[in-house]
């Protein structure tokens, strides 16, 4: 009756009891009710052990653990997943489970010899151990609840965030496509573009070939380009005269010094000694040879053609004769220096009256000579000799009347070439008259 009095209090704490019973199943010993006395190192027993089926009430599987040792299982800890906070929460598990163990081996020894009190102690003890191993079990899934709720709810940002970068990916190779698309598009049109730009580029060129052809590539043509060469030599004349009357020069010496025994009709025909020296400047040297003159003949002013291009052959070609025909003190006594000889020597081109009529001159016997072997390969230029007789064939008169006209037959025979002012050319069927001047020729 006694025994009975004294258990009932247990019966309060029978849930305990009965997790004190699994627990018992769990943990197997090879003494059961062993005294402390009877073993000899009893403080071993507060070794690590630690097994997660414990926490979770599992008891399908046993571990077999021995009064003496307790043998947890090893436990790898990888990379960075490990941390100083995980080992300490791990070492004090193992430590409750060892104290477990001892407080459930207090409960054995309690009921040899049969000691409610102790048995009352002990099972008190196991329930604290136990409620210790609860409290970690119940900690560490509150951890794996947070953990998944952080988890999930980084999942969830992050998923959100994937399918942002997703649409925004989607839209970027949308717009990728229609930039493809577009680039396609341009590329066609630049091509036909370019396309279109070559033909206009043949066609500008075949039609600046025909205004060529039409403008100087004719013998029709060519006769006007040479009369306007002939008129342009006369023009600058005009001012060589003028400039040296200003300057005291004598212009009978000047003229006996071009042409010594020239026999004039008139006194006012020695303008055609200047013409003479001037063209006779103009084309020395010169062989006919066949040359693109539309560079130059695009522009009104040749000035502007040796501004655009101050190394081309005409601008070569401009150089050399005004220093030929100028010469340095006739220059000096027109305007008291020779700036403009320096000026033409540097390279430069000067927009003086002067030297624009000298252009305009150089102008029309370049595209003159430029033209001749364009037209027809085997074109000539030829001169005549002072002192042949005048013919209407092949030479022109520069007096105003008709030279042969206005002579008999018998005195066309005292007439003779004085000296050529222009040389004639050659060209394919037809042929340019030479400009010459004639008079009575005097015998000594």
């Amino acid at each position: 009756m006694e025994l009975s009095t004294n258990t009932k209090p247990m019966k309060s704490n029978s849930n305990l009891s009965e997790m004190v019973f699994k627990f018992a199943k769990v943990c197997k010993f090879k003494s059961i009710g062993v005294f402390s006395s009877e073993i000899p190192n009893l403080h071993h027993l507060h070794r690590p052990f630690f097994n997660e089926s414990l926490l979770s009430g599992n008891s399908s599987e046993e571990f077999k653990c021995y009064d003496q040792k307790v043998h947890p299982h090893s436990i790898e800890l990888k990379g960075k997943e490990d941390s100083c906070g995980d080992l300490v929460v791990m070492n004090k598990i193992f430590d409750a489970v060892s104290d477990l163990k001892l407080a459930y081996l207090k409960l054995q020894q309690a009921h040899i010899p049969y000691d409610p009190k102790k048995i009352v102690a002990a099972d008190d003890l196991v329930v604290v151990e136990l409620e210790k191993l609860c409290k970690f079990k119940s900690e560490y899934k509150e951890k794996q609840s947070k953990k998944a709720m952080i988890n999930a709810e980084l999942s969830d940002l992050l998923f959100a965030e994937i399918v942002a970068k997703e649409a925004f990916l989607g839209k970027l190779k949308s717009q990728k496509s229609g930039k493809d698309s577009e680039i396609l598009r341009l590329r066609r049109q630049l091509s036909d573009l370019e396309m279109g730009n070559k033909n206009l580029s043949e066609k500008i060129r075949q039609i600046k070939l025909e205004h060529r052809k039409a403008s100087v590539l004719s013998v029709t043509k060519f006769q006007d380009v040479f009369k306007a060469a002939s008129k342009s030599i006369h023009d600058f004349a005009k001012p060589i005269i003028s400039l040296m009357k200003a300057s005291g020069w004598d212009l009978d010496r000047a003229t006996k010094s071009i042409e010594n025994d020239a026999v004039y009709l008139k006194r006012c025909d020695k303008k055609y000694a200047f013409e003479a020296y001037i063209a006779r400047r103009m084309f020395h040297g010169i062989a006919l040879t066949s040359y693109d003159v539309s560079d130059v003949m695009k522009f009104d002013d040749p000035i502007d053609a040796l501004i655009e291009n101050p190394n081309s052959d005409f601008a070569k070609f401009c150089i050399e004769k005004y220093l030929l025909v100028v010469h340095p003190k006739m220059e000096e006594s027109f305007f008291g220096n020779t700036e403009h000889r320096r000026f033409i020597t540097s390279g430069k081109h000067p927009r003086t009256e002067f030297y624009q009529l000298f252009a305009k001159m150089a102008k029309w016997i370049w595209v003159l000579l430029g033209s001749a072997v364009t037209i027809d390969p085997n074109a000539t230029m030829f001169s005549v000799i002072k002192g042949s007789m005048f013919s209407n064939s092949y030479m022109e008169s520069a007096v105003e009347e008709n030279t042969s006209a206005m002579l008999s037959d018998k005195k066309r025979a005292t007439y003779k070439v004085q000296f050529m002012i222009m040389p004639g050319f050659k060209v394919g069927h037809a042929l340019v008259k030479s400009r010459v001047y004639v008079s009575q020729h005097r015998s000594n």
